[in-house]
């Protein structure tokens, strides 16, 4: 028996021959349409455009508080230099080795080693915030009041440089001063 004749007996339709209407349906091929290839893309596009601000916030709340961390350690170092030599010190921003002062006296005294650590995080390379302490403002002396503040590697315009006196009064430079220490 020939066996183009089976094939036809079994479907009904001749090979090689497409006949509308009559049930016979091309192949399905396997894979994707390009409709449903941009839906997925569109889909995509959609849940990074709402996920990536959230992730970016979150990475800068967890900065912020890093930096409030080593606000408050550098103060309470400070009131102890304090009870031990009379005097808080200032240095700058990040600074290191002997570029503290101290008020000796009737004078301020440069020179001094900075007993502190003067950046946030676990190393200099990696730190979100600068550390630095300076007298506070409104002519006060170092041995009256001590201002410790935090300036940013990254760029926060909400919140700025985190600022602290001894006196407990808090600030910060940024536009939102509600994400300073919140």
């Amino acid at each position: 028996m020939d066996r183009s004749l089976n094939f036809l007996s079994a479907t009904g339709v001749e090979p090689g021959r497409f006949q509308p209407g009559r049930g016979a349906q091309l192949p399905r091929r396997a894979g994707f349409t390009l409709i449903e290839l941009m839906i997925v893309v569109a889909i995509v596009a959609l849940l990074a455009a709402i996920a990536y601000p959230a992730y970016t916030d979150s990475v800068i709340k967890g900065k912020r508080g890093q930096g409030r961390t080593a606000l408050m350690d550098v103060l309470q170092q400070q009131e102890r230099y304090l009870t031990q030599s009379g005097s808080y010190m200032s240095f700058a921003a990040g600074a290191t080795g002997a570029n503290g002062t101290i008020r000796s006296g009737n004078a301020d005294a440069g020179g001094q080693v900075i007993p502190f650590k003067t950046t946030s995080g676990d190393t200099p390379s990696t730190a979100a915030y600068l550390v630095g302490a300076e007298a506070c403002p409104g002519g006060l002396l170092l041995n009256e009041c001590v201002r410790v503040f935090a300036q940013p590697t990254f760029a926060d315009a909400a919140a700025g440089t985190l600022k602290i006196q001894s006196t407990g009064l808090k600030s910060c430079t940024g536009s939102n001063s509600a994400k300073c220490w919140n």
